[in-house]
Parts: structure tokens; sequence; C-alpha cells
């Protein structure tokens, strides 16, 4: 059975908005403002999540952003994330962009709760905010893992909207990354 990893970089404060600065939010950018160490750290730490993934799931922006990105990079890193199996949850989207990419147009949850029966191993989500609000609402979530940047930004869209009930977490591992970031992995309390 897969398991549903989101993995997001947030802020002390929970905003995952525009972390590049590329999308025009005034306090963006706020990823580029960590030091070279600490994005060397990250970077290793992306890599491996990736080499452990079975498969990705995002939205279509984030389908999107990321083949913008990717495609045209080689190395390890870039070999692994363009060649993984992906699934884009999207009721407009005709043609992907990124390579090896599926898109589910059914009922999310459905589609989902189906993807996590047929794969076996992690299936990470990358971004793709609002497809993580409704992961999170009902229940489809296996493991967040936060990579969490030392600033506190105030304002902007955070990882975690309303919910229709609190969403206890139990926290499993702890460590930093580099000289500055926290990375923190959580995984839901079941109802026994």
């Amino acid at each position: 059975m897969g398991k549903i990893i989101i993995s997001e970089n947030v802020s002390l404060d929970g905003v995952v908005q525009d972390p590049t600065g590329e999308e025009g939010f005034g306090r963006g950018g706020w990823f580029l403002e960590v030091g070279h160490e600490d994005r060397e750290a990250w970077a290793k730490l992306q890599l491996d999540q990736a080499l452990g993934a079975k498969a990705l799931l995002l939205g279509r922006q984030s389908d999107e952003w990321f083949a913008a990105r990717w495609l045209c990079r080689s190395g390890e890193w870039a070999d692994r994330l363009n060649s993984l199996p992906k699934y884009v949850v999207s009721s407009t989207l005709q043609e992907p962009k990124w390579s090896n990419s599926t898109v589910l147009k059914g009922e999310v949850v459905n589609e989902i709760s189906k993807l996590k029966q047929e794969l076996d191993g992690d299936i990470v989500v990358y971004a793709s905010t609002q497809l993580v609000h409704t992961l999170m609402e009902h229940d489809l979530v296996d493991e967040l893992r936060l990579t969490v940047y030392p600033v506190v930004l105030g304002a902007g869209e955070r990882l975690f909207g309303e919910t229709r009930d609190k969403k206890p977490m139990r926290l499993i591992d702890t460590r930093t990354v580099g000289d500055g970031l926290a990375f923190l992995t959580y995984q839901p309390v079941r109802d026994a």
C-alpha cells in the first residue's frame, strides 16, 4: 500500500507562498535567504527523498512549475525526478507538462485512495497547497515532512487551511539541516 508523504518548505509561521520570489508576493524569496551550506544540505535531503519515492503526486500548477525547472536539468537528482511516475490531479488538464505523468481526472479522494491501493511505497507531494488541503481534510496523509526556514513572514498562504476538525499529529523525527533549517517529520494520530 502506498503512503502519501507531504514534503514542504515552510516559514516558521507556516507560509508556503512564493518561496523563490517568482510569483510577485511582496514577502516572497524567503527560500533563497539561507546560506549556501544550508541549500546544499537541503538539496542532499531532497535527493535522498526522491531516491526513496515510488511516485510524485502534484496539482496542475505544480506540474507546470516543476516541469519548467526540471526537464532541462541533468544530474542524479534531476534524472530521478524526471524519471519518476507522476500523478497530476486536475479536472482541466489535458496534457501534463512533466515527463511520465498521468492525469487523475475523477473525484480527487476516490482517485487518490485508488492510487494508494495500487502503488507500494512513498507517494511524495511537493508544493500543491490546494491538493494538500484536500488530502489533509480527508485523512489521506500518512506523513508530513516539513523543512522549516528561519523566517517569520507574517502574511501569505499557509500550508494548512481550515479543516472540519482538528488533525492531531505525532512528531517522529527532528533534525537540523545545514546550520539553520529544521526538518520535522510528523505522522497523523489515527483513532485506535
